[in-house]
């Protein structure tokens, strides 16, 4: 007979939950395989297409302008509410912490931490491709638009490429990247295309931005996902140097090197879910050794012979109270418990005679 647990798809869910015992082995990181490396030269000569087109001010500036003179905010107004919350889906701190959450707890699952320093890697490369062409080409947005037909570049504007598209094409791609099943991949590879496409869209129907700026955003962000490959090395080495101090903090914490307060707070956090427990080797508190207790000298004693000087007899320490001396009118009152009349005896009787002697008079 099979005894075999049924487990409920609640159960599972917990369980899935669960920390694993061990860093799974499934775990691969992609390669930058010949066809990424042919989307990678394309993404980038559409990159460089649209910085030439808006530079020369051809006709993708002019669609610009039609799309900005169109006014879709104005032709589906009842969409705006809507779109308004949906653009936060770009937005780097909000979905950036999000994002961070969910790679922290695979992190934490999965013994490892590669998730968190790929994140950290995207968004870095992020701030710093995006944010340099942005603050190079200086070209204003819609709103703020001086001449009709100009591209409107090099004016102290940054918006151009979008950061909410680019943004939203790194943050949600990361985790299609770090999928570890191929399934999981290509569903997560949709839902961050439809995610970062709508992000796009609303922008320019909010005004905030042309149509150039999303086209060079979704192609900002596209690069940096497809280069990431590149950067994996740097990110297998920076979590081995951390897992390096770690096992060096633990060294310490166990030879007493560090101080008291110092390890009481690190404990926990080198504890890697209860995997690693403190153990000091013998000799080693972290703290220092109290004195030996000095030995009591038995008080000497002289013995007088004949011929021999008396020795001096060593006289006791004095005794010194922990507590000042209070003088007699400084002193609380005690008073002392129960009654200090002594007890009479015959205080009965006397009160029943009293009670049976007649009253004087008439």
């Amino acid at each position: 007979m099979r005894t075999d647990q049924i487990l409920t798809r609640l159960e599972r869910v917990f369980a899935r939950l669960d920390r694993e015992p061990e860093r799974p082995a499934h775990l691969q990181t992609p390669q930058m395989s010949r066809h990424r490396v042919v989307l990678l030269g394309s993404t980038l000569a559409f990159y460089l297409a649209i910085v030439v087109a808006v530079l020369t001010t051809s006709w993708l500036v002019r669609l610009d302008w039609q799309v900005m003179f169109f006014r879709p905010y104005e032709q589906w107004p009842q969409l705006h509410a809507f779109l308004d919350y949906l653009v936060v889906l770009g937005q780097r701190g909000p979905t950036a912490v999000m994002v961070a959450a969910w790679l922290g707890w695979r992190s934490w699952r999965q013994h490892t931490l590669r998730p968190l320093i790929t994140l950290g890697v995207a968004l870095l490369l992020l701030n710093v491709t995006v944010g340099a062409v942005k603050l190079g080409l200086g070209r204003l947005g819609p709103h703020y638009a001086t001449q009709i037909g100009s591209a409107e570049l090099f004016a102290g504007g940054d918006i151009f490429p979008s950061g909410h598209t680019a943004n939203a094409v790194v943050t949600w791609g990361i985790l299609a990247y770090l999928a570890s099943t191929t399934v999981t991949r290509r569903v997560l590879s949709v839902v961050s295309a439809v995610v970062s496409l709508s992000v796009g869209a609303t922008t320019v129907y909010l005004g905030t931005h042309w149509v150039s700026d999303v086209l060079l955003g979704w192609s900002a962000g596209l690069l940096i996902m497809l280069a990431l490959p590149w950067f994996e090395p740097l990110i297998a080495g920076a979590e081995a140097r951390v897992f390096a101090l770690r096992e060096r903090l633990r060294r310490r914490l166990e030879t007493g090197s560090v101080p008291v307060p110092v390890a009481t707070v690190l404990t926990p956090m080198l504890s890697a879910g209860g995997k690693w427990q403190l153990r000091l080797t013998p000799g080693a508190t972290g703290r220092p050794e109290p004195a030996a207790a000095a030995p009591a000298t038995a008080p000497a004693t002289v013995q007088a012979t004949s011929g021999q000087a008396h020795a001096p007899v060593p006289r006791p320490a004095a005794h010194v109270s922990g507590r000042p001396h209070l003088i007699r009118s400084e002193r609380t009152p005690v008073t002392p418990a129960g009654s200090r009349r002594p007890a009479h005896t015959e205080r009965p009787a006397a009160a029943a005679r009293a009670a049976a002697r007649p009253a004087a008079g008439g």
